[in-house]
């Protein structure tokens, strides 16, 4: 599919992430979302090579499918910072921005999603928080081998995730479970595209890390002692 010549409206909605990317290139997606992404682009003068490089790159089938229990210590806390943590750190700041939008603009229809830029907010603070706890604290000690102590900052990392997952059926109930309506705009059903992508994220980085590296080091630390 050329993305050049799909309206940047049509991929807003269906391509999670291409917002961002909208927006850091100041391309109008709600009011301009009929016109054709090429066209956008060449009327601000830039570079269409560059742009639909960003965009295949969303594109990109992930490693999700690998299994990744048995992968070295190392090469897995190096997938989870730069597939989870890198993309957590990009998502949430652009669906705050567009859920501060949606409930701007739609305040006054009775399924206007009011209280979700609050919701993000804190899950942005509470999430962002976390990951620092895991980048400076637990995945050096996992790094170094020290399965034995990491056992204490695993089970806090693991009842935080529960805690994520509360966050996400709260937002579930705030968004009518991420079904947009049906009038609604290019900018509100971007907004839920990208939350589904979120979640489907989070999901999987949670998974990945309760039931692979934090696991491994369980098991590591039981034979150790």
């Amino acid at each position: 599919m050329n993305l050049l010549e799909q309206p940047i409206g049509q991929l807003a909605c269906a391509l999670p992430g291409a917002t961002r990317i909208f927006h850091n290139h100041k391309l109008d997606f709600c009011c301009g979302g009929h016109v054709s992404l090429r066209e956008a682009a060449e009327k601000r003068g830039l570079n269409l090579q560059l742009l639909q490089t960003e965009l295949e790159s969303l594109q990109a089938k992930d490693s999700a499918d690998r299994d990744w229990r048995e992968a070295p210590v190392a090469e897995l806390i190096g997938h989870i910072l730069h597939r989870f943590h890198d993309r957590h750190r990009e998502q949430l700041p652009e669906v705050i921005r567009l859920a501060l939008r949606v409930e701007a603009v739609h305040a006054d229809r009775p399924d206007c999603p009011a209280g979700l830029a609050d919701h993000l907010e804190i899950m942005q603070q509470e999430l962002t928080n976390h990951m620092m706890k895991e980048e400076q604290i637990l995945f050096p000690m996992l790094l170094r081998g020290n399965d034995r102590t990491a056992q204490a900052p695993i089970s806090m990392m693991r009842f935080e995730h529960d805690q994520h997952g509360e966050a996400l059926e709260q937002l579930a109930m705030l968004t009518n479970d991420l079904v947009p309506p049906a009038d609604a705009c290019n900018t509100w059903r971007a907004l839920y595209a990208a939350l589904i992508q979120l979640r489907e994220d989070l999901m999987q980085h949670i998974h990945l890390e309760n039931n692979a590296l934090f696991l491994n080091a369980e098991r590591s630390a039981a034979g150790q002692a």
